[in-house]
């Protein structure tokens, strides 16, 4: 029979955690923990249709009387730090999404616990939403399929290009960053990055080269990979995009605020360059038709990391992590490092 050592409290809706939470890790938990699942008694509405219930907060204290480990994900309210004021707090905060600036207080580092986040494994779905747009972009694939709606077929005003050998310039050497350049790798690029936080050492391991910002968004691909912090707000700017070579593929996965989206859009519009958004500045965006009917623009819903393989494989990426980490103090891929949580995304 088990013998759970540690008491976990699941501070999700169920809904959530049928979406985040797969059947290896359902089992994972039922042998590993003694478990407290939210129920929809502790569920509130999200405000959107499109979204799980949250876990009302007056319920965190509840769930969380006792844990060694909470399991958070979408949809968890922010923790307070009254959970940790005695001293006997959680041991463990396992997030089952991506960042968690909004989720924590930073004074809980200071008290010995220890923050893990699904955010690497949500890059490999990023990273691949990255590539898919590069190469579909660089193949012109979205003018040609408008092309055959409106009764067309051969193409004369212009051809796709590859990817292959081709300068890919990369804004930030994040986890998302990272996972595309793994990627990229068949591909024989010349990967210029730009990342003032990012090593010579650690460039030479990932196989890129570091460069200027001028110099990474002056080639024909170009992949922004910045968290939302004030250095990066606005850092592609006009000057840079109207540098841009004609037929250029920009992709922004990252952050909204990180390119001034205005310029972006007039240049796609005169058909100068192309562009993948999956995020805005504001989100949801409103276009007018026009910017909605171009062929140069590849548009989605902020679903980057979004995919069903991705979104169940979240809670056990961070549990395995964290149970190394009670066992003998092993830092994982999904540990946070307090010393960069000022350049986490």
């Amino acid at each position: 029979m088990p013998n759970p050592a540690f008491r976990l409290a699941a501070l999700m809706s169920p809904e959530r955690a049928a979406d985040v939470v797969d059947a290896d890790t359902r089992r994972l938990i039922e042998e590993r923990f003694d478990a407290n699942w939210a129920t929809v008694d502790h569920s509130i509405s999200p405000g959107s249709l499109a979204k799980p219930p949250a876990l009302d907060p007056a319920a965190v204290p509840e769930l969380a009387a006792g844990a060694d480990v909470l399991l958070t994900s979408w949809g968890t309210p922010h923790l307070p730090k009254d959970l940790w004021a005695d001293g006997n707090g959680p041991k463990v905060v396992a997030h089952a999404a991506g960042t968690v600036k909004n989720l924590v207080d930073p004074a809980i580092l200071d008290q010995g616990v220890a923050v893990f986040s699904a955010g690497p494994r949500i890059a490999w779905s990023v990273g691949e939403y990255c590539l898919g747009a590069l190469l579909t972009l660089a193949r012109r694939l979205p003018r040609f399929d408008a092309a055959i709606r409106d009764g067309g077929w051969k193409q004369t005003g212009y051809r796709g290009h590859e990817l292959a050998g081709a300068k890919v310039g990369i804004i930030g050497a994040s986890s998302t960053a990272r996972a595309l350049i793994t990627m990229l790798k068949p591909f024989g690029c010349d990967l210029a990055v730009y990342d003032p936080h990012l090593s010579d050492q650690r460039a030479q391991e990932l196989g890129v080269r570091t460069t200027t910002l001028e110099d990474a968004a002056s080639g024909p691909f170009l992949s922004i990979h910045v968290p939302n912090v004030p250095e990066t707000k606005g850092m592609i700017t006009r000057a840079l995009i109207e540098n841009l070579p004609d037929g250029a593929v920009v992709v922004n996965s990252a952050r909204g605020p990180a390119i001034d989206q205005q310029a972006l859009l007039e240049h796609a519009l005169d058909g100068r360059i192309y562009a993948a958004l999956d995020v805005y500045d504001p989100e949801p965006p409103a276009f007018d038709a026009a910017t909605l009917r171009s062929p140069n623009l590849l548009l989605s819903p902020h679903i980057a990391g979004d995919t069903a393989e991705g979104h169940l494989a979240l809670a056990g990426y961070v549990l395995r992590d964290a149970l190394r980490w009670l066992a003998d103090g092993t830092r994982g891929a999904s540990f946070v490092d307090p010393a960069a949580w000022s350049i986490a995304a």
